[in-house]
């Protein structure tokens, strides 16, 4: 059966000479896999552009339930992104979160509000002109409702060290070892206090910033089985301490 879809692109791989695999999380069917013909060559169909991380596509194709590997008949960029692909701040944030989407989003099983989230996030990322060297933090932190392990916020007096195994703020003398540093953990209050909307506020130095993302790792690590090394985090880091970002 044919059918339409939006999606957003999450990562791609070669497939013969002139074809490719995109991996897409879709709004109708969650994560799909889609065979893309005559993507590179002189007979082009496709703009390669179209297979870059992020990319919000909407998706004509043969789909059939059950399969592991759909057939693409068109493609377009439904909504062009005006900054994302020219910053490479934010390209390289767009590459590092995609990475992270890649190896949480593995259900094909719908999610209507995931998916909007997704979609509005990224317009915001790409219509941002401040406070952007902070969205990646708050949209790890935001992804977790979607995950299934969400903080609760319940920072405050005694209770200031994140507590990874149980998703709350403790007192910190746990009898384990999966704790946020107190920078961290601040940091994490804050971004659940702000969310998208206090983007700009929040001033934080690179080594916390780099920081925060490691622990964020380890927590994502600790609660979904085989999420594994993100390569694309060291690029990331690189990015910004050597620009000196704050």
């Amino acid at each position: 059966m044919i059918q339409k879809v939006k999606g957003v692109v999450l990562h791609h791989i070669k497939y013969k000479e002139s074809s490719a695999i995109v991996y897409v999380y879709t709004d109708l069917f969650g994560r799909q896999s889609y065979l893309v013909n005559s993507i590179r060559g002189k007979k082009t169909k496709f703009s390669s552009s179209f297979l870059q991380p992020f990319t919000l596509l909407e998706i004509e194709a043969y789909h059939k339930e059950g399969k592991d590997l759909q057939r693409l008949i068109e493609m377009r960029n439904y909504i062009p992104f005006r900054s994302i692909p020219f910053d490479h701040h934010k390209s390289s944030q767009a590459l590092f979160l995609s990475e992270v989407l890649y190896k949480v989003l593995r259900e094909e099983d719908p999610n209507p509000e995931l998916f909007k989230f997704l979609e509005h996030s990224l317009q915001l990322l790409d219509i941002s002109d401040e406070g952007t060297v902070n969205f990646h933090l708050i949209f790890l932190v935001q992804l977790t409702k979607f995950m299934g392990f969400i903080p609760e916020n319940n920072f405050g007096g005694e209770k200031t060290g994140f507590d990874m195994r149980n998703g709350q703020f403790s007192n910190g003398t746990g009898l384990h070892p999966d704790y946020f540093d107190k920078h961290s953990s601040a940091l994490l209050h804050e971004l659940l206090e702000t969310g998208f909307g206090g983007m700009t506020e929040i001033s934080v130095n690179q080594n916390v910033r780099v920081k925060f993302l490691e622990d964020m790792m380890d927590y994502y690590r600790l609660h979904l089985h085989g999420f594994g090394k993100v390569n694309s985090l060291s690029v990331l880091s690189e990015i910004y301490s050597d620009e000196n970002e704050i």
